[in-house]
């Protein structure tokens, strides 16, 4: 069960030639993808191409009419490894995932490829998770175009631009027998937009074709002596054809060419940001009309050193916008200009931010910098921002920065997350034998390491918490204690962790959080996924895993909000004489997801006129002492606190907020801390049976008598 679903938007991939294609940018991928051809498509899902995957899931028919192959792969090196198809045979096939964790972890079998060189055009949609909106180190993909000789289009963020470098993308890495990366930004994968759409096109070649035509190249395999030859083949033959390739076809472009003695280079993805901070400088109009000129790098890698020197020829000073460390562009185009003796100042990194996303804000002060010092004619007299205004408009009055107004609010699971009682069990049993190094991983589970659990000491990469404990293994004191997700578990965690902890004879402790999805990339489906999935094989028992590789210790927790539950099994695993990995499956199915699912029947059933029992929970204001241990161990975000009701009484009372979802975990908590009875359930019946009727009626009068019975023992003692 994907985020999202896309059934009504994958009805435009069927659109034909001169019809327009309308929607978002990560959509328009995969309508190029059709129409260039493609055979094959794989990837991990991850932000920002989420979507792409999802879309593909949710394309099985229109796929299969065209013959094209899609696989949700198990890992991001899964999904490089399938372009091996495009390796001996002209299949156009295409992978994507997350970058740079992706990429980090797709390198080897990207190296491989990019070694031996393709035959069929291999694209590497990478989504480049860089800046405020970031969930990742801040790495840049670039580093992984240079280490492995492959080609890196970042087209301009607009839906001709991305659908063109998806076309131009397979013919290039045709044209230069060298896989291909397309990277896109955020903002560029959810910028909505429209294209003229061209047919889509079946694979001239399929891999029914190949399978019954099997080819083999000695020379294209990573063995010596044919892996010397290849680095020289690189640059003596697929270098210099890429350059011509991108030469001939103006895949980067020149805009507002003129008489200047200034310029501006800027990495194509960065190209509407550039021109919002021009135009709020009145160097450019409202459609995006520079008034000086501007070199758009469309390929970022390799640098076309002609183009360079064409562009900064004539100019004093050319601006460099190159977002991230290194700046690696900005010392290749030093080198090209150094060479050619070209005097022209390049300035990059200075006026501009060392490191960081390149917002308009902060594009607007490295520009004004960059002109007040090389060109401070092109700037306006006084920069004010009502008199950029358009005539007529309102006073623009400038804001301040957000950050000056607004608290920071760091990320945390969702309000019935079953993950959060498990964290809160962990605390508990901590309070009893004492702290403990815990292994964190990637995943919503991370969000433990914030407040109020304050659990985890490092993480080191999707599925390698128990890896990240491994120098753990055999020491004495206390055991430690290792994080994993599902959707990590399956990624890389049973052989990087579980099975290297059997191998090493670890004595730790492994949670594996079992939720039934990859929660964290959208909620698509995994091997231990309790959904029908038509397409994937499903219900494949983590515990089952587990013991295959060798855990003889292992207890699954079907429903990890019972939290004493849960408490008693981290107590047993951490005291357990038993030699050997212990392992604890706790598993209760993302709260999100299951609301997805839930919520639409629920209101199906109720407008039908069905009966629906909805559980809450809430504080007996009365009982309540305030001691709010119940949000200090949970954090629930429906869990607050109201004025207490007792004017004797100045501590603020705990209450239920109306987001509740009913999980119940704030009352299970109180009640395995041993904290206090306030808590209540009660249930909220739609369509109600006249036996619900009458046992309402009942409790009404029940109630009734007991309050008006205390009320007169209150007055009489007061009397």
């Amino acid at each position: 069960m994907a985020e999202r679903s896309f059934a009504e938007e994958v009805k435009k991939l069927r659109l034909g030639e001169g019809e327009t294609f309308a929607g978002e940018g990560i959509l328009a991928v995969t309508k190029a993808l059709l129409q260039s051809g493609v055979a094959y498509v794989a990837g991990y899902q991850g932000s920002p191409i989420s979507h792409l995957m999802d879309v593909l899931a949710d394309a099985q028919d229109i796929l299969s009419e065209m013959g094209v192959h899609f696989e949700t792969s198990a890992s991001e090196a899964t999904a490089a490894a399938t372009l091996a198809a495009s390796v001996n045979y002209p299949l156009r096939g295409a992978v994507t995932f997350k970058s740079t964790v992706g990429t980090n972890v797709a390198s080897d079998a990207l190296a491989n490829l990019a070694s031996g060189g393709v035959t069929g055009g291999a694209l590497v949609i990478v989504g480049e998770d860089y800046g405020d909106g970031s969930s990742i180190m801040q790495e840049r993909s670039h580093a992984f175009a240079m280490k492995s000789q492959m080609w890196l289009l970042d087209p301009r963020p607009n839906l001709p631009s991305i659908v063109k470098a998806v076309e131009d993308g397979f013919e290039l890495s045709e044209a230069s027998h060298t896989p291909v990366m397309l990277q896109l930004r955020i903002r560029a994968c959810h910028v909505h937009g429209h294209f003229t759409a061209k047919d889509n096109r079946k694979p001239a070649f399929t891999l029914a074709d190949a399978a019954n035509q099997p080819k083999r190249d000695a020379q294209r395999i990573v063995l010596p002596p044919a892996s010397f030859l290849h680095e020289q083949e690189k640059i003596e033959q697929r270098w210099p054809a890429a350059v011509r390739f991108i030469e001939e076809r103006g895949l980067n472009e020149f805009f507002g060419e003129g008489e200047s003695d200034v310029g501006i280079i800027v990495q194509g993805g960065l190209y509407n940001s550039t021109l919002r901070a021009l135009e709020r400088l009145g160097l450019a109009d409202v459609y995006g009309r520079p008034k000086l000129p501007l070199y758009v790098m469309n390929v970022a890698y390799p640098l076309i050193d002609s183009e360079l020197l064409r562009f900064c020829s004539g100019k004093k000073a050319v601006l460099l916008v190159e977002e991230g460390q290194p700046n690696y562009i900005e010392q290749g185009i030093t080198t090209v200009l150094r060479k050619a003796d070209l005097q022209t100042r390049l300035v990059g990194k200075g006026v501009l931010p060392a490191a960081g996303e390149y917002t308009p804000a902060a594009l607007g002060k490295g520009l004004r910098a960059f002109f007040a010092e090389h060109a401070p004619q092109w700037l306006p007299t006084t920069f004010n921002e009502a008199k950029l205004a358009p005539a007529g408009s309102q006073k623009v009055i400038p804001l301040k920065a957000i950050d000056s107004q607004v608290h920071a609010r760091p990320p945390g699971l969702c309000t019935g997350c079953p993950e959060r009682p498990v964290f809160a069990a962990l605390k508990l049993v901590q309070r009893e034998l004492g702290e403990h190094h815990i292994s964190a991983d990637i995943g919503c589970h991370l969000f433990s390491i914030l407040p109020p659990f304050h659990i985890g000491n490092t993480t080191m990469g999707y599925g390698l918490g128990a890896a990240g404990a491994a120098a753990f293994h055999g020491t004495p004191g206390r055991r430690p204690i290792s994080i994993m997700g599902d959707g990590g578990f399956w990624h890389n965690g049973l052989t990087s962790g579980i099975a290297n902890a059997v191998f090493n004879k670890s004595d730790g402790l492994t949670l594996i959080i079992d939720n039934n999805y990859t929660a964290a990339t959208g909620g698509q489906d995994i091997p231990s996924s309790r959904a029908n999935n038509r397409s994937r094989s499903t219900f494949h028992a983590i515990e089952q895993a587990v013991r295959g590789v060798g855990v003889n210790w292992v207890r699954t927790i079907r429903r990890t909000y019972d939290v004493a539950g849960m408490r008693n099994a981290i107590r047993d695993a951490l005291t357990s004489k038993q030699a050997g990995p212990k392992v604890i499956v706790a598993q209760s199915e993302c709260m999100l997801n299951r609301q997805r699912r839930e919520k639409p029947l629920v209101r199906k059933a109720i407008a039908d006129g069905k009966r629906q029992v909805r559980e809450r929970f809430g504080v007996d204001s009365d009982t309540c002492t305030g001691d709010h241990s119940c949000i200090r161990i949970s954090g629930c975000p429906s869990l607050s606190i109201k004025p207490n009701p007792d004017p004797l009484r100045s501590d603020p009372v705990a209450t239920v907020l109306d987001s509740c979802v009913g999980c119940g975990m704030c009352g299970e908590v109180s009640h395995a801390a041993v904290l206090c009875p306030s808590f209540y359930r009660a249930e909220i019946i739609s369509n109600p049976s006249r036996w619900d009727r009458f046992k309402s009626r009942l409790r009404e009068r029940v109630i009734g008598t007991l309050q008006a019975r205390n009320s007169r023992r209150i007055a009489a003692t007061a009397l």
